[in-house]
Protein backbone atom coordinates (compact mmCIF):
# COMPACT_ATOMS: atom_id res chain seq x y z
CA UNK A 1 0.00 0.00 0.00
CA UNK A 2 1.02 3.24 -0.62
CA UNK A 3 2.49 5.18 2.70
CA UNK A 4 3.33 8.65 1.59
CA UNK A 5 3.02 10.80 -1.29
CA UNK A 6 5.34 14.08 -2.50
CA UNK A 7 5.28 16.23 -5.60
CA UNK A 8 8.24 18.02 -7.08
CA UNK A 9 7.52 21.02 -8.42
CA UNK A 10 11.24 21.66 -9.58
CA UNK A 11 10.85 18.21 -12.13
CA UNK A 12 6.97 18.08 -12.59
CA UNK A 13 6.66 14.61 -10.82
CA UNK A 14 4.67 12.72 -8.27
CA UNK A 15 6.70 10.63 -5.62
CA UNK A 16 5.11 7.41 -3.94
CA UNK A 17 6.67 5.32 -1.44
CA UNK A 18 5.09 2.34 -0.33
CA UNK A 19 5.49 -0.74 2.45
CA UNK A 20 6.81 -2.66 -0.46
CA UNK A 21 10.11 -1.33 -0.25
CA UNK A 22 9.49 0.73 -3.39
CA UNK A 23 9.95 4.23 -4.48
CA UNK A 24 7.35 5.45 -7.89
CA UNK A 25 7.54 8.14 -9.84
CA UNK A 26 4.68 9.33 -11.84
CA UNK A 27 4.41 11.59 -14.74
CA UNK A 28 1.17 13.46 -13.74
CA UNK A 29 0.55 15.23 -17.13
CA UNK A 30 0.24 11.13 -18.46
CA UNK A 31 -0.82 9.58 -15.28
CA UNK A 32 2.12 6.67 -16.41
CA UNK A 33 4.77 5.35 -13.66
CA UNK A 34 7.92 6.39 -15.65
CA UNK A 35 10.25 3.62 -12.70
CA UNK A 36 10.14 2.17 -9.90
CA UNK A 37 13.22 2.01 -7.69
CA UNK A 38 13.65 -0.79 -5.14
CA UNK A 39 14.37 0.98 -1.06
CA UNK A 40 16.24 -0.91 1.77
CA UNK A 41 12.75 -1.56 3.25
CA UNK A 42 9.30 -0.65 4.17
CA UNK A 43 9.25 3.27 3.31
CA UNK A 44 7.75 5.12 6.07
CA UNK A 45 8.06 8.95 5.36
CA UNK A 46 9.46 10.51 2.44
CA UNK A 47 10.23 14.13 1.47
CA UNK A 48 11.13 16.43 -1.43
CA UNK A 49 14.20 18.96 -1.73
CA UNK A 50 14.39 20.26 -4.99
CA UNK A 51 16.40 17.43 -6.92
CA UNK A 52 16.79 15.18 -4.28
CA UNK A 53 14.28 13.13 -2.81
CA UNK A 54 14.75 11.97 1.01
CA UNK A 55 13.51 8.58 1.81
CA UNK A 56 13.49 7.03 5.62
CA UNK A 57 12.57 3.53 5.86
CA UNK A 58 11.89 0.87 8.04
CA UNK A 59 15.60 -0.58 9.79
CA UNK A 60 16.13 2.98 10.60
CA UNK A 61 17.44 3.47 6.68
CA UNK A 62 17.77 7.40 5.02
CA UNK A 63 18.42 6.78 1.44
CA UNK A 64 18.81 9.94 -0.32
CA UNK A 65 18.31 9.90 -3.91
CA UNK A 66 18.65 12.23 -7.28
CA UNK A 67 15.71 12.45 -8.87
CA UNK A 68 17.31 13.29 -12.22
CA UNK A 69 19.02 9.92 -12.13
CA UNK A 70 18.14 7.09 -10.50
CA UNK A 71 20.08 4.90 -11.65
CA UNK A 72 21.55 4.16 -7.72
CA UNK A 73 20.98 6.31 -4.25
CA UNK A 74 23.50 9.43 -3.55
CA UNK A 75 23.61 8.50 -0.21
CA UNK A 76 22.82 5.81 2.19
CA UNK A 77 22.43 6.90 5.59
CA UNK A 78 21.54 5.38 8.83
CA UNK A 79 19.18 7.67 11.31
CA UNK A 80 20.84 8.96 14.35
CA UNK A 81 17.93 8.38 16.27
CA UNK A 82 18.18 4.85 17.92
CA UNK A 83 14.44 3.69 17.63
CA UNK A 84 12.31 3.51 14.36
CA UNK A 85 11.80 6.37 12.02
CA UNK A 86 8.38 8.06 11.87
CA UNK A 87 8.44 11.12 9.80
CA UNK A 88 10.82 12.98 7.55
CA UNK A 89 10.83 16.37 6.49
CA UNK A 90 13.23 18.61 4.15
CA UNK A 91 14.48 21.81 4.58
CA UNK A 92 12.48 24.81 2.97
CA UNK A 93 16.07 25.97 1.84
CA UNK A 94 16.67 22.33 0.82
CA UNK A 95 20.14 22.05 2.68
CA UNK A 96 18.78 19.11 5.05
CA UNK A 97 16.29 17.52 6.41
CA UNK A 98 14.60 16.49 10.14
CA UNK A 99 13.84 13.29 11.35
CA UNK A 100 11.85 12.17 14.11
CA UNK A 101 11.44 9.03 15.80
CA UNK A 102 8.74 6.76 17.94
CA UNK A 103 10.32 7.93 21.01
CA UNK A 104 10.07 11.16 21.33
CA UNK A 105 12.93 12.55 19.95
CA UNK A 106 13.93 14.79 17.22
CA UNK A 107 17.07 14.79 14.52
CA UNK A 108 18.07 17.85 12.53
CA UNK A 109 20.35 16.24 9.73
CA UNK A 110 22.34 18.31 6.62
CA UNK A 111 22.65 16.43 3.16
CA UNK A 112 26.11 18.08 2.42
CA UNK A 113 28.34 15.27 3.65
CA UNK A 114 31.19 17.77 4.50
CA UNK A 115 33.31 17.53 8.17
CA UNK A 116 32.15 21.06 8.58
CA UNK A 117 28.56 20.43 7.65
CA UNK A 118 28.39 17.29 9.62
CA UNK A 119 29.77 19.33 12.24
CA UNK A 120 26.09 21.03 12.41
CA UNK A 121 23.48 18.26 13.10
CA UNK A 122 22.36 17.45 16.34
CA UNK A 123 19.13 15.84 17.33
CA UNK A 124 16.88 16.73 20.92
CA UNK A 125 14.46 14.98 23.03
CA UNK A 126 10.91 16.40 22.41
CA UNK A 127 6.97 15.63 23.00
CA UNK A 128 7.38 14.00 26.86
CA UNK A 129 5.53 14.64 29.68
CA UNK A 130 6.75 14.71 33.62
CA UNK A 131 3.70 13.82 36.06
CA UNK A 132 4.32 12.81 39.24
CA UNK A 133 7.81 12.03 38.79
CA UNK A 134 6.85 9.49 35.63
CA UNK A 135 8.28 10.78 32.59
CA UNK A 136 6.20 9.34 29.70
CA UNK A 137 7.38 9.56 26.22
CA UNK A 138 5.80 9.97 22.92
CA UNK A 139 6.08 9.60 18.80
CA UNK A 140 6.41 12.56 16.95
CA UNK A 141 3.99 12.01 13.89
CA UNK A 142 4.61 14.80 12.04
CA UNK A 143 7.08 17.54 10.93
CA UNK A 144 5.76 20.90 8.53
CA UNK A 145 8.37 23.70 7.68
CA UNK A 146 7.35 27.11 7.23
CA UNK A 147 8.15 28.06 4.05
CA UNK A 148 9.59 31.37 4.44
CA UNK A 149 11.27 31.63 8.13
CA UNK A 150 12.65 27.71 7.53
CA UNK A 151 11.30 27.19 11.34
CA UNK A 152 9.77 23.82 11.68
CA UNK A 153 6.49 22.31 13.58
CA UNK A 154 6.38 18.88 15.37
CA UNK A 155 3.07 17.12 16.35
CA UNK A 156 3.20 13.97 19.10
CA UNK A 157 1.16 11.22 20.27
CA UNK A 158 0.83 13.84 23.57
CA UNK A 159 -1.63 15.98 21.83
CA UNK A 160 1.21 18.87 21.16
CA UNK A 161 2.08 20.69 18.60
CA UNK A 162 5.31 22.87 19.09
CA UNK A 163 7.39 25.39 16.95
CA UNK A 164 11.04 25.22 16.44
CA UNK A 165 13.95 27.43 15.55
CA UNK A 166 15.78 24.53 14.32
CA UNK A 167 19.25 26.69 13.54
CA UNK A 168 19.40 28.18 17.08
CA UNK A 169 18.46 25.16 18.55
CA UNK A 170 15.31 26.87 20.10
CA UNK A 171 11.50 26.32 20.54
CA UNK A 172 9.76 29.30 20.00
CA UNK A 173 6.29 28.24 20.75
CA UNK A 174 3.95 25.74 22.09
CA UNK A 175 0.10 25.36 20.94
CA UNK A 176 -2.63 24.03 23.28
CA UNK A 177 -3.23 20.47 24.06
CA UNK A 178 -5.55 18.82 21.35
CA UNK A 179 -8.40 16.22 22.21
CA UNK A 180 -5.55 13.08 21.00
CA UNK A 181 -2.39 12.41 19.13
CA UNK A 182 -1.00 14.73 16.06
CA UNK A 183 -1.33 12.47 13.57
CA UNK A 184 -0.14 14.73 10.73
CA UNK A 185 0.76 18.67 10.12
CA UNK A 186 0.70 21.18 7.43
CA UNK A 187 1.40 24.83 6.78
CA UNK A 188 0.10 26.84 3.85
CA UNK A 189 2.23 28.13 1.17
CA UNK A 190 2.49 31.28 3.09
CA UNK A 191 2.64 30.27 6.21
CA UNK A 192 0.07 32.18 7.60
CA UNK A 193 -1.86 28.96 8.70
CA UNK A 194 -1.05 25.42 9.95
CA UNK A 195 -3.19 22.93 9.36
CA UNK A 196 -3.54 20.14 12.24
CA UNK A 197 -5.14 16.74 11.92
CA UNK A 198 -5.56 14.79 15.44
CA UNK A 199 -6.68 11.46 15.15
CA UNK A 200 -6.25 8.90 17.75
CA UNK A 201 -3.48 6.50 16.44
CA UNK A 202 -3.90 3.21 18.96
CA UNK A 203 -0.69 4.09 20.39
CA UNK A 204 -1.73 1.52 23.40
CA UNK A 205 -2.73 -1.49 23.81
CA UNK A 206 -5.99 -0.92 25.89
CA UNK A 207 -8.00 1.18 23.65
CA UNK A 208 -9.77 4.26 25.71
CA UNK A 209 -13.75 3.83 25.63
CA UNK A 210 -14.16 7.43 24.93
CA UNK A 211 -11.53 8.34 21.60
CA UNK A 212 -12.13 11.34 20.46
CA UNK A 213 -13.31 11.67 16.76
CA UNK A 214 -10.95 12.86 14.46
CA UNK A 215 -10.85 16.39 13.52
CA UNK A 216 -8.97 18.81 11.48
CA UNK A 217 -8.22 22.36 13.29
CA UNK A 218 -6.87 25.04 11.40
CA UNK A 219 -5.19 27.35 13.05
CA UNK A 220 -3.86 31.03 12.02
CA UNK A 221 -0.18 31.64 13.00
CA UNK A 222 1.50 34.80 13.93
CA UNK A 223 5.13 35.68 13.03
CA UNK A 224 6.01 35.65 17.02
CA UNK A 225 5.36 32.05 16.69
CA UNK A 226 6.76 31.19 13.67
CA UNK A 227 9.68 33.82 13.30
CA UNK A 228 13.38 32.65 14.93
CA UNK A 229 14.39 35.40 17.60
Amino acid sequence: MFRCVNFSSDLNLICTGSWDSTVKLWDPRTNSCTGTFTQPDKVYSMSVAGDKLVVGTAGRKVWVWDLRNMAAPQQKRESSLRYQTRCLNCFSNKAGYVLSSIEGRVAVEYLDTSIEAQKKKYAFKCHRIKENGVESIYPVNAISFHRQYNTFATGGSDGFVNIWDGFNKKRLCQFHRYPTSIASLSFANDGSVLAIASSYLYEHEDIPDNIPEDAIYIRYVSDQETKPK
